[in-house]
């Protein structure tokens, strides 16, 4: 689910591809694909979000704004599955076996799966998130995947925001009681009853006319939203529920 450092080309058309897989792996994805999904729509309801802001969102009520492009780490995909799972999120997904699978999960909650990664059709997958943004929908990249490594932001978002004129920030969901399972990206799996924090950082536009220095500027900017956003989350989460962070309806 991360980006490719080659140029978006707005001329080309856009064609959406998908990998071919064996009888063995259509097997295993549906009935991962089924599982994980399920597992998001049991724990999901139980779970208590709200929602913090570094600037003010437009609309003020807003719990995502769009068209933007959104960044966060690959840990929080379970916690913000269910929280955006209406908002129309175009993401970003690596054709890989793993990549497939969690594309049917998010699709099977109304996100758009755009495949592609930094190894396999990251340019394709670029230009099809900025066909999106186009139609007014937000977009998101799971930004230190598909493999890693953990908590290393990958360039895709700032291509994206000066192809397109349009704003991108990060945002991470933090969770006081979790599953943390022994993967790569240390994914956590919420427990029924939990709180759950969304931090959002305020948006920065990189100009069409960024060079090298200042794109390299703009990813580290990037790097220190998506820690700063984690950072607050983390240690915040803790008082949702309290007039300073109020439990949304979800």
């Amino acid at each position: 689910m991360s980006s490719s450092s080659t140029a978006v080309e707005p001329e080309q058309p856009f064609v959406s591809e998908t990998r071919r897989f064996s009888l063995r792996q259509r097997i295993l994805l549906s009935l991962i694909s089924w599982a994980g999904y399920l597992a998001i729509a049991l724990i999901g309801p139980t779970l208590r979000y709200s929602i913090s802001w570094e600037e003010p969102p437009s609309p003020p009520d807003a719990t995502l704004e769009k068209p933007v492009i959104y960044s966060f780490w690959h840990r929080a995909v379970f916690a913000g599955a269910w929280l955006w799972r209406k908002a129309g999120i175009a993401v970003m997904v690596s054709r890989s076996f793993d990549g497939e699978y969690i594309a049917r999960i998010i699709e099977k909650l109304g996100f758009i799966a755009v495949r592609g990664s930094s190894s396999r059709g990251g340019a394709s997958a670029l230009l099809g998130l900025k066909s999106q943004l186009e139609q007014g929908a937000p977009v998101a990249f799971t930004i230190d995947g598909p493999r890693g490594p953990k908590y290393v932001a990958k360039p895709g978002p700032v291509l994206l925001s000066r192809a397109t004129a349009l704003p991108m920030a990060a945002f991470y969901v933090a969770l006081s009681d979790a599953w943390v399972l022994n993967t790569w990206d240390a994914l956590m799996i919420p427990k029924p009853f939990s709180k759950a924090l969304a931090r959002v950082s305020a948006k920065v536009r990189v100009p069409a006319e960024a060079g090298e220095p200042q794109m390299a500027e703009y990813h580290t900017q990037l790097q220190a939203a998506l820690e700063r956003v984690t950072r607050f989350a983390e240690e915040h989460v803790a008082k949702v529920g309290t007039p300073e962070f109020p439990v949304i309806k979800n």
